[in-house]
């Protein structure tokens, strides 16, 4: 989610900055950066505090509005953040592949867990701080319970791109030999479990959909970075995105599946597979005049600022929210009616001070925000089964809180796990030499 990825290793100078830029498809840097911004909209949109002599109440004003259900065919964009993703691991899987390394595949493995997972390491540290302290003065558990289930709510998509980055390695050779096929299988797969899971009624059914789901979002994002979607011609690209919405119509009407696109969201079902293609296409018919906006300072400088930072931001912002809230209950600070003028007024100061702190903490925290260096001639990544455990200890917490929301227990695991998982994957070993032909 950094839009300077390989900078640090590969520029010594403002020339060669400004050589790398020239090479990028600036628009994916856009996207990215503006995908994390709208999470942060919707999120401080969505949360009403309420304090009068009624006591404090957390309302969600969003949610009450009558469009709301239909804007979230819209501004529900983590299929594209998936698909922009692909984008970023094709071209990353492709540089790896390219260097050399003894095992491409641990390479890059290693090296995108560490840059999705490193900044993480500070978060759970916190979080197992806070609510051991929280627990520990005697915090009513169902109000701790509350204020854990939202700050955790954001942690799913570690646990899904982490999986996803996993299968990088065996999707892009899957979708060199057979593309299309290998995106028609993704699709069937994701109908199936969901099929299972409604037959069934067992939710967690649907967590095997953390593969086919983001899978196939991720394989859009290959043909992004092939140019498929760049070749073709603009009245397709709007035909394919009117069919995909066409077809979510009827899919979301029969009881099956929820038009509210973030009810479908965790365990992911087969509606977000469809948006993914719609949004997929109509980046695409807008990909031009992206291309001039980034040509201009004020989006380059934006993009910079924000989307340098953009996982911590991501990983802070509902935390940072929510003690910000607390901070102002206790000072007295007027809350507005949730929903009133006033309040949707307020959103606007809400969101750039969260976005002002979150800066000031992924600034204070870039220690944690850095890639593996590249490996040196006769270095390798750890072996596979010490890969397979890292892993494990990276992705395991945030599937935990994905599956059984954050605690203070859950977030102990994650402070001690996620810091060993990036350590193991941190490490280098001499390189085996090939073995002799006969």
């Amino acid at each position: 989610m950094s839009t300077h990825q390989g900078l640090p290793e590969q520029a010594n100078s403002a020339s060669d900055v400004r050589g790398i830029i020239a090479q990028r498809d600036l628009v994916v840097d856009l996207i990215r950066t503006a995908c994390v911004v709208l999470v942060v909209i919707v999120h401080v949109t969505m949360v009403g505090v309420a304090a009068d002599d009624q006591g404090v109440r957390v309302t969600s004003p969003l949610q009450e509005l009558p469009w709301y259900v239909a804007a979230t065919w819209v501004g529900q964009v983590m299929p594209l953040f998936f698909v922009v993703g692909g984008f970023a691991s094709a071209v990353g899987w492709r540089s790896t592949v390219a260097r050399g390394a003894p095992d491409p595949a641990r390479d890059y493995v290693a090296t995108r867990l560490v840059r999705l997972f490193r900044p993480a390491v500070p978060l759970f540290v916190f979080l197992a701080l806070g609510l051991g302290v929280a627990t520990a003065v005697g915090t009513p558990p169902e109000l701790l319970a509350e204020v854990a289930f939202g700050i955790g709510s954001p942690l799913w998509f570690l646990a899904a791109y982490g999986i996803t980055q996993c299968c990088v390695p065996v999707m892009m050779r899957l979708h060199q030999r057979a593309p299309w096929a290998t995106l028609a299988v993704l699709l069937v797969l994701a109908g199936a479990v969901d099929a299972v899971r409604l037959a069934t009624g067992v939710a967690e059914v649907g967590l095997l959909n953390l593969g086919p789901v983001w899978l196939f979002a991720q394989q859009l994002g290959f043909l992004w970075a092939d140019g498929w979607f760049g070749r073709r011609s603009k009245a397709l690209l709007l035909g394919i995105a009117v069919a995909a919405y066409a077809a979510l119509v009827p899919m979301t009407s029969v009881g099956l599946w929820a038009p509210d696109m973030l009810q479908d969201l965790n365990p992911p079902m087969l509606p977000l597979a469809f948006l993914a293609i719609a949004q997929a296409c109509l980046v695409q018919l807008v990909h031009a005049p992206l291309t001039r906006l980034m040509q201009t300072r004020a989006a380059l400088g934006a993009v910079f600022v924000l989307g340098r930072d953009g996982m911590t931001i991501y990983l802070w912002h509902l935390p940072l929210f929510i003690a910000l809230n607390g901070i102002a209950l206790l000072v007295g600070v007027p809350f507005p009616t949730p929903g009133s003028g006033p309040w949707w007024a307020s959103r606007v100061v809400a969101l750039v001070v969260v976005l002002a702190v979150a800066l000031g903490v992924a600034r204070a925290l870039r220690w944690f925000d850095r890639p593996l260096p590249r490996l040196l001639p006769g270095a390798d990544r750890p072996a596979w089964p010490l890969v397979a455990v890292a892993a494990v200890c990276t992705i395991g917490p945030a599937f935990l809180v994905m599956q059984l929301h954050l605690s203070f227990p859950v977030a102990v695991v994650g402070a001690v796990a996620v810091p060993v998982g990036v350590w193991l994957l941190s490490r280098t070993v001499p390189a085996r030499a090939p073995a002799p032909t006969s």
